[in-house]
């Protein structure tokens, strides 16, 4: 199996390492591209065997299978550019959510999927999201979810809740991120601690946390009550956030499905309509 990626952005290089450190692939097997080729040189330097070319057409006919790891209004001349050495039997994959399967479809004659990766996957863990096209037979399904089970859990997701399930997957970190970046300030602007010693904390805090979900020791619900103590410290906590922050993702959210759709607005019109 030979991959081809275009794109060493954030989400392109995550997967090149993970896939590699995970021994999916080893880096002979893997043919990279990027516009700005500069940016391509620090994946060569930590692993001297990737197959670096110069032009996505070349990935294309080196690879077996070839995501699509540019920005959305990218993807519509990039695929004019490979389409005609597309076969049939290459699977392509975008990892971008405003452009559908469907649309995918309409526009090039090859089997596609839609596979959104988390930063998550960088540890071998978290979700990928799956959309998959009508053309993959059962096989290239199951070779797919092979593929990224093995540094995720894949979960196949509708059309229809692909923002907020990315919201919820891919976004969820840098939004928990900022959520733990405010205890920290908090507890240093308020108290003696020091922002090494409040960040050390937390990381452990947050290390914790995740292995009590993965071991499904506790669900979010019973590790809250279980913590929280009738007239305790936790509930007072408790009681501030639920005041000040209730609510607001529901604004998150909202603010989301919004910037989705004004990404649709500018790439639909470049696919045929469905």
């Amino acid at each position: 199996m030979k991959i081809g990626i275009i794109g060493t952005g954030n989400m392109g290089t995550i997967m090149i390492e993970s896939l590699i450190e995970a021994s999916v692939v080893q880096p002979t097997q893997l043919f990279i591209t990027n516009r700005t080729m500069s940016k391509t040189e620090p994946l060569k330097s930590a692993y001297p065997l990737l197959q670096i070319v110069h032009d996505a057409r070349v990935v294309v006919k080196c690879s077996d299978i070839i995501f699509t790891c540019v920005k959305p209004v990218q993807i519509e001349p990039l695929l004019e550019n490979i389409k005609d050495v597309l076969s049939p039997n290459h699977i392509l994959i975008s990892i971008t959510s405003p452009v559908s399967v469907h649309q995918l479809e309409a526009t090039i004659d090859c089997k596609v999927a839609r596979i959104i990766p988390s930063i998550t996957n960088r540890a071998l863990s978290g979700a990928s999201l799956f959309s998959f096209g009508k053309r993959l037979s059962n096989k290239d399904k199951r070779q797919l979810l092979a593929l990224f089970g093995e540094i995720s859990t894949p979960i196949q997701i509708e059309e229809n809740i692909t923002r907020v399930a990315s919201d919820i997957s891919s976004c969820g970190p840098a939004f928990l991120s900022y959520l733990l970046e405010e205890m920290i300030n908090g507890a240093v602007e308020k108290t003696p601690i020091s922002r090494e010693q409040a960040t050390y904390i937390m990381t452990e805090m947050a290390i914790g946390f995740g292995k009590l979900l993965e071991q499904d020791i506790y669900s979010l619900a019973t590790l809250k009550e279980k913590v929280r103590v009738q007239g305790g410290v936790t509930g007072v906590g408790l009681d501030v956030l639920e005041k000040q922050i209730g609510g607001k993702f529901t604004m998150l959210y909202e603010a989301t499905e919004q910037k989705f759709k004004e990404d649709h607005s500018l790439i639909d019109p470049h696919f045929p309509s469905i």
